[in-house]
């Protein structure tokens, strides 16, 4: 299993601390969070691409998936008129095309809150057509689109392993994926693998971190409540192979290095009493 540094937390560093840390502290990938000051997708098409280039070949660490802003302002496809869905499909069409530009191999795209009076036959209908425009054009990059559930802290319609079923009930698309944010289905009392028995060959990604009952906070793993270690040694046990990113966001804003180190050698430690270090040294 390869594990991604989410680099949102460090929206006020320079982007190079992202991949300098990634490289000394052993993260096998970058997530690449897109908004300014990093990769908003009209900067990199501005010019700015080529520094985030350079800055991959330098450090020799990947962007393997692109993660662009746009729960809320100013784009959100599941709100508002029907000029402001296209303006939002508009600018994720863009985000793709930048992701494919990076070498990444996914992007991510979660289905945010829909508004307080729309029903399921206004948003299902609304959520379908989208993500088909926006799963068609990345059929045509060839690069994965990957849809995530969020909490019900986040989103009023898109929040679990169903969801994502019934998309792909509707949708029949090999380049849609879609992921398991531990965090939502933990705070509502669902199982995290049955991500797994639900979805079979699109269960693609994972954002590993911890979490508390009675929010959506990120928090470090091994500081929550959620039982990491049982669940890397459920991950081992049914050679589950994915993308894990440890998805600090910005409640560690103020010292991103600190955390991300400290993450990274809780989730090592986890997988290592998982068994994933015997089987690093039978691969070598």
């Amino acid at each position: 299993m390869k594990i991604g540094m989410f680099t949102s937390g460090y929206q006020r560093n320079p982007l190079e601390h992202c991949f300098q840390d990634a490289r000394e502290f052993g993260y096998d990938y970058i997530e690449l969070w897109g908004g300014r000051p990093h990769a908003y997708a009209p900067d990199l098409r501005a010019g700015e691409m080529a520094a985030l280039r350079t800055l991959i070949d330098r450090y020799e660490m990947p962007v393997t998936g692109y993660t662009p802003e746009h729960n809320a302002y100013p784009y959100n496809y599941m709100i508002g008129s029907e000029a402001q869905r296209e303006d939002a499909v508009r600018y994720l069409k863009l985000c793709l095309d930048m992701a494919k530009e990076m070498g990444a191999e996914f992007m991510l795209t979660s289905p945010a809150n829909g508004g307080y009076l729309a029903t399921y036959d206004e948003l299902w209908p609304r959520l379908e057509k989208t993500l088909r425009e926006l799963g068609d054009y990345a059929a045509k990059l060839e690069i994965k689109l990957t849809v995530e559930p969020l909490t019900p802290y986040e989103s009023n319609f898109f929040t679990r392993a169903n969801d994502l079923a019934e998309l792909f009930r509707r949708i029949d698309n090999p380049w849609l994926v879609g992921m398991c944010d531990v965090v939502p289905p933990f705070v509502q009392h669902e199982s995290i693998m049955a991500y797994f028995d639900k979805l079979g060959k699109k269960m693609d990604h994972m954002h590993i971190i911890d979490g508390e009952q009675g929010t959506d906070s990120h928090i470090l793993p091994g500081e929550g409540a959620i039982p990491l270690p049982e669940l890397f040694c459920e991950l081992r046990r049914i050679g589950w192979d994915g993308t894990a990113t440890l998805e600090l966001v910005t409640g560690y804003i103020n010292e991103p290095r600190f955390y991300a180190r400290r993450a990274l050698e809780n989730v090592r430690a986890m997988m290592a009493r998982a068994g994933y270090q015997e089987e690093a040294r039978h691969v070598h």
